[in-house]
Parts: structure tokens; sequence; C-alpha cells
């Protein structure tokens, strides 16, 4: 039934919603909107791909980075081991340990008591003590402490077994008596006959060492083939495993180094199994964060030191404001793009505004808007070339200043044990001519012998810690120094290698000569220079060494002559570069370490021209 109206129909109001649906975007305004759009992704992606690109260069920078530290770690490392490892095999041969294995009495025992405590306090070793046959201690450096092994009986310690088994043992544990980890160092002795008498045993401990390595931004620690942490820069990580242990081998363990039950657990983290650096997420004295872990080999059997670099803050801080960098740049960019957009929308504008009469006027506006429009866009091409120039030579800077650290510390590390061979063998040397005169019953000779032994070991403790220094950053203490001390003190590490070889030396050095330098350095650089020449003259018929000085206003140069072959033409170009040598033995480093010492004290080294032999030169300062 209709309700209204005459035709039947009902009529219900319509709503309109033109009013609510969004206006229709101009084409000014839609060429905004895809700028907008452009601008936003451009941004995005620029950011992601600079900062990833940033990351993996800085991950290579600090891998390289970690690589060189862990070499220098373990250099320093070999040095402490190598230092401490000639000691048991010198006191093997001494006759004193001999005798009180064979016929102990209190005198001997009083005598080996002061001679093993002044050793350890020289060589700075924990404590050093001799065991019979049956482990009882007979003397020991640390005879005047309560602690004191003399008495006490080590027949159970694996390190006097395999000694006593094998000629030589090396095993890491915690000290019976102290409580403290360190390195037994042990060698066998034997009598005249081949019987075994008795045990020399030297504890190495390496407190000093781990408290350096506390004082840098990384964390190191060395562990045994077996997996287990033995020195560490973590104390919580000491005698922790890379990987979990099975129960009998880890009951061994703990009985053969006497650790409590709770030692051999596994560490807070899982080191990657892959010798190349990689990236790991530990927490170490606090939250966790980003590490670069890599590892090396030691001189210790089987020993590998692992190093961690903290990582996280560098290469966060660098992807963040390579980022930033990136954003800047492309929102510089589009905003020259929307100053352009907008003066040319402009200049539509007025053109369109204006009348036909002015129609002329508005292309010739257009063409001059066209033009600018290309220079910009030119000084845009200029500007985005010369941010690429800029940047590749501050990358180009970036890595010649890193190859130049990397090659000097590459050097130092390569140096190290070229640098003390000499006082070690000149130790040797002297320890066999005290025995001599033991043997000989001339004590004062001997005395005298052993002397010389204890300023050589304070001569390599100072080469140590000059390396020590170099790494540090730290300079040599420059000083006047008489070139007679410098070459007095090369010639006593070198006479016996002189006289063997039954070569003469002749020096014309006055007495009053002082130079700028110094002394054990300088002693390093002359050393070096006479056994070049006395491996040059062997085959002479009067093999001859000659030392002469002479002063020349305010420099002294010394000069080094020998009658040998001297330096062929193919070698001379190129001999004060590394790893150049005529030996076969040669590392080729020898020379440019002498330059550059000599260079650190403002002096020169070079080859000077001779009809015969060779002629090597030092200038020197005058104070």
């Amino acid at each position: 039934m209709p309700l209204c109206g005459s035709g039947g129909m009902s009529h219900t109001p319509r709503m309109d919603l033109s009013r609510f649906m969004p206006a229709r975007l101009t084409p000014e305004r839609r060429v905004w909107a895809i700028l907008l759009a452009c601008g936003i992704a451009a941004t995005l992606l620029a950011g992601w791909a600079v900062g990833e690109a940033v990351r993996r260069d800085l991950e290579s920078d600090l891998a390289r980075k970690a690589e060189t530290a862990a070499a220098l770690h373990a250099a320093v490392l070999r040095s402490e081991l190598e230092k401490h490892q000639s000691l048991p095999v010198v006191l093997v041969d001494d006759p004193d340990v001999a005798h009180l294995l064979v016929a102990p009495s209190h005198a001997l025992v009083a005598q080996l008591n002061d001679k093993l405590e002044g050793l350890a306090a020289g060589t700075r070793a924990a404590v050093i003590y001799v065991l019979d046959a049956d482990g009882l201690t007979r003397a020991a450096s640390n005879w005047r402490l309560p602690t004191s092994f003399v008495g006490a009986n080590y027949s159970f310690r694996p390190y006097f077994q395999n000694a006593m088994r094998t000629g030589a043992a090396e095993f890491f544990a915690l000290g019976t008596v102290s409580g403290r980890p360190g390195l037994y160092l042990a060698r066998r002795v034997d009598s005249a006959g081949g019987r075994p008498l008795g045990v020399v045993v030297v504890k190495v401990e390496f407190d000093t060492l781990e408290a350096e390595w506390r004082e840098g931004d990384e964390r190191a620690y060395v562990v045994d083939p077996g997996g287990v942490v033995l020195v560490t820069s973590v104390p919580d990580w000491r005698f922790r495993t890379t990987a979990p242990l099975n129960e009998a081998r880890r009951r061994l363990t703990l009985t053969d180094q006497t650790l409590g039950a709770e030692a051999l657990q596994p560490l807070p983290f899982a080191p990657p199994q892959r010798n190349a650096p990689q990236l790991v997420t530990v927490a170490v004295e606090g939250p966790a964060q980003q590490w670069m872990h890599t590892q090396t080999g030691t001189a210790a059997p089987g020993w590998t030191l692992h190093l961690l670099t903290p990582a996280g803050a560098a290469i966060d801080n660098g992807v963040a404001a390579a980022r930033v960098m990136a954003v800047l740049i492309v929102t510089i960019i589009a905003g020259i793009a929307g100053i352009l957009l907008r003066r040319h929308q402009q200049a539509a504008n007025r053109a369109r505004a204006e009348e036909d009469a002015r129609l002329e006027l508005e292309r010739r506006i257009d063409e001059r808007t066209h033009e600018l429009r290309d220079s910009n866009l030119a000084l845009n091409r200029q500007i985005e070339e010369r941010e690429r120039a800029e940047a590749a030579r501050e990358l180009l800077r970036d890595e010649l200043v890193q190859s130049s650290k990397l090659a000097t510390l590459g050097q130092i590390a390569a140096g190290v044990a070229h640098e003390i061979n000499q006082p070690v063998a000149a130790i040797q040397t002297h320890a066999e001519t005290a025995h001599a005169y033991l043997e000989r019953r001339q004590p004062e000779d001997a005395k005298a012998s052993i002397a010389r032994i204890e300023s050589l070991t304070q001569r390599i403790g100072a080469i140590t810690q000059e390396l020590r220094q170099f790494a540090r950053k730290s300079e040599a203490s420059l000083g006047p120094v008489g070139l007679n001390d410098a070459i007095d003190g090369a010639l006593l590490l070198l006479q016996g290698r002189l006289r063997d070889g039954s070569v003469s030396v002749e020096r014309e050095v006055s007495r009053d000569m002082i130079v700028v330098a110094d002394r054990f350095r300088l002693e390093q650089v002359i050393v070096n220079l006479v056994q070049n020449a006395h491996d040059a003259v062997q085959d002479a018929d009067a093999p001859l060494i000659r030392l002469t000085a002479f002063r020349a206003e305010d420099r002294i140069t010394l000069l080094v002559r020998d009658n040998g072959p001297g330096v062929s033409p193919s070698i001379r170009e190129r001999l004060f570069t590394p790893f150049t040598t005529t030996r076969p033995a040669g590392l080729g480093l020898g020379l440019v370490i002498c330059r550059d010492i000599v260079a650190s004290f403002g002096g020169e080294l070079d080859l000077l021209p001779s009809e015969n032999g060779a002629t090597f030169a030092v200038v020197l300062n005058v104070p």
C-alpha cells in the first residue's frame, strides 16, 4: 500500500559522499609525490648499501689489525718461554748440581741454594729447584721462604716422572704449595756413565705477562693441545676448556694439574674452529658484545694463542656515521632536485599566465631555465666526481698509513729472535767456559764468566724491554754514549766466535769519542756489522776486520771494513731492503733493522764503495 504520493513510489534521501573523497592530485602535486617517494626510497637504499659496504671494510680492517696484534702477543710469549727454557739446559751441566746429587752435604746445599736464589732473581723465574732420583728436593731458590721446597718430595708430579723417563718435560699445573699456576720446565741430570741422578726444575709464572695483556682493550688466552686454558688475561677463564671433556679425561687432568673440582668447565662461549678471523659475541666482564676472534700458534708444544679484539662499538659507530653521511648526501641531492623542480613549475605557471603578447619572452625564459637546469646538472656531476675523488684519496691515505704500521710491527716481530740471538749464544759460551774453569778448579775465573752471564742476561732483558716500548709507541732513551764502550760490549759478545774463526780485529778509535745514541741498541748495530764481516772473511787467507773512527765537525763516523769478497753489484742496490741476504740461513733483516736503529739516533748507515772487501759507515751525532 502506497504511503504517499500519487505514483505509489517512496523517495529515500541520498547522502553526498563526494565531499569525503580526497581531491584528485593535480599534475604538479603528482610530480612532488613521486619525487618524495623516490627520495625516501633512494635515502633508505643508499643508507643500507653504504652501511653494509663500510661494515665489510671495517671488519676486514679490524681482522688485519687483530692478526697483527695476535702475532705480536705470540712473539712476546715466545720470548718469555725461550728465556726460561735455557735455564734447565744450562743447570743440568752445572758441576755443583751433579756433586749435590751424587754426594749431598750441607756446604753444597747452602752453596747451590744461594746460586739458585740469585739465578731466579736475575731471570724472574718463580722458583728453581733440584730433585734427586727419588723426587726429594735437595736445593731450591726459595729456601729462605716459609714455602720452601727443600725437603719436599715431588716424585708424584708428572713433570718429574716424564723427565726421569724421557730426559725432559714441560707441564703446566697449579703449585702444590703456593697454589699458583705456572709452567714447569724439567730436565734430567745424568752421571758421566749415563745413570739418572735427578731432575732440575724451573717454574715459570706468567703474572707479569697477563698484567700487560690486561692493560690493553684486547682479551688474550692460551690453550694447550687438550683445549685447556693455561695463560689468560681474564682470570675467570683459567683452567676452563674450549669444549666439554669426557669424565675420565677430566678426572685425570684434575689429578695431574692439582686442580679443584670446579675447574675444567667449558668457556662461556664456543671459540670458532676456523683459524681465520671471525666475529663472536662474548660477555667479558660485562654485557655481551661483539669481538674479533683470531688465533695463532706459539713456540710451546701445541699451545695456541687466542685473541679477542673489541669490535661492536667501532663497527657500529663507523656504519652509523657512514649511513648518516649517505642520507645527508642523498637529502642534499633531493633538495637540489626539489628546488629545480619548483623553479621549473613556477616558470611554467608564469608562462601560462602571460598573454599572447609575451609568448616570445616566455619562450626565451624557458630556454634560459633549460640552460640553467643543464648547468646545475653538470655542477651536480662535478660535485659527485669531486666527492668520489676525495673519498678515494682518504681511503688510499688510510691504507698507506696502515700498511706502514703493519710493515714496521712485522719487522720488529720477525727480528726479536735475531736481536737476542747473540747474547744467548754468548751466555752459552760463557757457561761452557765457567764449566771448564770449574773442572780445572779455577773458581775465580768461573765467577768472572758467571758475572758476564748475569750482565748478558740483563742485556737480553733490556732488548726485550726495547721491543715492548716500541710496541707501546715509546721512544728509546738517547744520551751520551762512549763509542769505545759500545765497541767493547759488542766485541765481548763476539770474541769467542772471532777467536774460533781466527779472525783478527784492529781498532783505531779514540777513547774520548762520545756520540748520541742508546748503549744497547748501538752495540746491536756494531754486533751485526762485525758478525757480517766475520761471515764475509771466512775464506780469506788472513781474515781481518778493521774498526776505525774519525770526527768531522759535529759528527763521528765509524767504519767497519773487512778483507772479504765484498758485496756483489746485484745485491748492492737492494742491500737495505727486507729479506735480502746472501747467507742460506739468513733472514735478510739485520741491515734493515740496523739502519732503522741508526736513523732513530739521528744518524745514517750506508755501504761505501771499496776496492777490497766491504766498508760500512755508521754516522752519528756528537752531544
